[in-house]
């Protein structure tokens, strides 16, 4: 699936990615390839994911995650 992480700042990643984990509001959450749609909050945490490139981790301060059509999108803070 593909990913992208946007901050006000800076696009922080784009790019294919096997799973992405991120703190929500109500709980963490586990995205993997063909997820259900869906757009949540996000609180202060850590976004983990696994890419092609390995695993990494993006602290934010919080945001909103969209999952539509195997792409995440997470606009973060």
């Amino acid at each position: 699936m593909e990913l992208e992480i946007i901050t006000p700042e800076k696009n922080l990643f784009h790019g294919k990615v096997k799973s992405v984990y991120v703190p929500g509001t109500n709980g963490a959450l586990g995205i993997l390839d063909k997820h259900a749609p869906m757009i949540t909050t996000l609180k202060a945490g850590d976004v983990r994911i696994d890419g092609e490139g390995g695993k990494q981790a993006f602290t934010i301060k919080g945001g909103v995650v969209e999952v539509l059509n195997n792409k995440v999108i997470i606009l973060a803070e």
